[in-house]
Formats: C-alpha cells, sequence, structure tokens
C-alpha cells in the first residue's frame, strides 16, 4: 500500500470512492479546490499490488483524505480540518485510514504550523467515532444539531496538534546539529590534512590574481632567479611596424 499526495488526476477515482461509502458527496469542482489550494494536506491510499496494465489505467486508489486550512479562523488560532475520510470495504481494518490521517496531520504541522485539526462526524457512525477517539485520541467538543443535509446532528472534534509540533521541532533541530557537526568535523579534517602535508605550517595559497586582496600601496613581487636576466623589448618604429604604415599609407595616396 503507497500513502501518496492527491493528485488532480485521482478526483474522479476520489468521488467514486466517496460516492460508494459516504453519504456526504460533493462537486468535482469541490475536490479541485482542495487539490489546489492545499496540495500538501490531502492524501490517497494506492494498491500497488494492482499496478496499472497500460499507461493509461488508473491507479487502484482504495482511500482518500481530503483536508484543508481554515481560512478565516474565529478563533485566531491557525488550524486544519478534515473535509472528508474514506476506505473502500474491501481494504478496511488494515488501518490506512489512520495512517492517512496521521499523514494529514503532520503536513499541517510542517507546513502551515496548524495548532489544532477538527472535523464533524455523524453521531451515528461508530465505526468512525471509534478512530477518531480511541486510535487518534480527538475530543468531542460539541454536538452540532442538524449538521448534516438530511438532518442528522453531528459531533464536533478536535485534536491538539502539539506532541507533532514538538516532534517536528526535535526533528529539525537534531537534523541542524547533524548538519553542523559534519560540516565542523570535515572543516577540522580539512586542516589537519594540511598541516601533515607542510609540516604543521600555514600552506601557501599562492598569489592574488590582479589586484584583489592586494595593498595598493605594496611594491609587486619579482620572481627571484640565480641570475636576474633583463630582457629588452624593442617597440614602435623600431620593429618597423609604424614605417610600414607609413610606407602603405604613402602608397595610397600616390
Amino acid at each position: 500500500m503507497d500513502i501518496r499526495l492527491l493528485r488532480p488526476s485521482d478526483i474522479p477515482l476520489i468521488q467514486h470512492a466517496n460516492l460508494e461509502n459516504l453519504p456526504e458527496n460533493y462537486f468535482l469542482k469541490y475536490y479541485l479546490y482542495h487539490a489546489l489550494s492545499w496540495p500538501q494536506l490531502s492524501y490517497v491510499a494506492v494498491d500497488v499490488s494492482r499496478p496499472p496494465k497500460t499507461p493509461y489505467d488508473y491507479p487502484k486508489i482504495v482511500g482518500y483524505v481530503l483536508a484543508k486550512m481554515d481560512e478565516e479562523p474565529t478563533d485566531g488560532v491557525q488550524h486544519g480540518h478534515i473535509t472528508s475520510l474514506s476506505v473502500m470495504r474491501t481494504h478496511r481494518k488494515l488501518g490506512i485510514a489512520e495512517k492517512l490521517m496521521r499523514q494529514s496531520q503532520l503536513a499541517m504541522v510542517e507546513t502551515f504550523g496548524a495548532h489544532y485539526v477538527s472535523l464533524h462526524v455523524r453521531v451515528s457512525n461508530a465505526a468512525a467515532i471509534h478512530l477518531y477517539r480511541d486510535t487518534l485520541k480527538f475530543q468531542t467538543e460539541k454536538t452540532e444539531l442538524k449538521y448534516y443535509a438530511d438532518g442528522e446532528d453531528a459531533f464536533c472534534m478536535k485534536l491538539d496538534l502539539q506532541p507533532i509540533r514538538e516532534q517536528v521541532r526535535e526533528a529539525i533541530a537534531a537534523e541542524k546539529a547533524a548538519a553542523g557537526g559534519e560540516a565542523s568535523s570535515s572543516d577540522e579534517d580539512a586542516s589537519s590534512d594540511e598541516k601533515d602535508k607542510t609540516g604543521g605550517e600555514d600552506v601557501d595559497e599562492g598569489e592574488a590574481v590582479g589586484d584583489v586582496g592586494r595593498d595598493p600601496a605594496a611594491k609587486p613581487k619579482k620572481k627571484k632567479t640565480g641570475k636576474e636576466a633583463e630582457v629588452k623589448v624593442k617597440v614602435g618604429r623600431a620593429l618597423g611596424v609604424g614605417e610600414l604604415v607609413e610606407r602603405v599609407a604613402t602608397k595610397q595616396s600616390s
């Protein structure tokens, strides 16, 4: 089983899963709204034991979670919301729904810094309530009367994401510490290698190229040889260049 991000091409398949399993259904554009607005938060479960036979076949999607961030939170706290969760009956009791939910919660924290996540569930949906309350540790905040179109009440549930926020902070700190340790150790190794090659002295990195790094008042260094040899270079008329030009010009004028 592969848990991956929802792609726009998956939308017809997750709509099919929704129609098969849930009484709350949505238009295609509503799924697309989630996929384009919060592409980091919605996931699908793909049965990789049944790969597509041709490039034109759809993947076998057996579950999904559709999630979003609350754009205008009334409490002023950044938080996510689970719009819909569904797993095909043929693939239930495999922990797929839990994995989808946990992956979405992690993405909410990593991407948007969410403090908590909320959802609504029918008061008669015992299996979903067990998953949310007993497995994922959601807390029931209140009951919203006649929340659904058919008049059934809904439990409004909420999960504090502080434990995940702490895990993310610890992971980031560990990565930074590891990166810093590797950088410092590599620098020390390089420095020690240079000292070994030069008997502990600083390595001569050569002279600066051009004027970069030079003292304007300093005189340029001359290469020392056993015997300084001076080479006189003739320029101008001594080489006959000017004379040649004059002759050519004279011939043209004549």
